[in-house]
């Protein structure tokens, strides 16, 4: 699969949900305090992100 999300913990010791496509980093979250918060982010972004309107200037 070309796309995914990834769960990694950043340097100040957050879990942090990540959106890789080709290994590359498209967007991340912010940091969490645990695991169950980055997952908790990744559930939001699957269910509201279809529905979301794109802003632009």
């Amino acid at each position: 699969m070309a796309h995914k999300f990834v769960i990694e913990q950043n340097k100040a010791g957050e879990y942090v949900a990540k959106f890789k496509y080709n290994s590359e980093v498209m967007f991340w979250t912010e940091g969490y305090s645990s695991k169950a918060g980055a997952r908790n982010a990744i559930e939001s972004i699957l269910k509201n992100g279809p529905a979301a309107p794109v802003e632009e200037p």
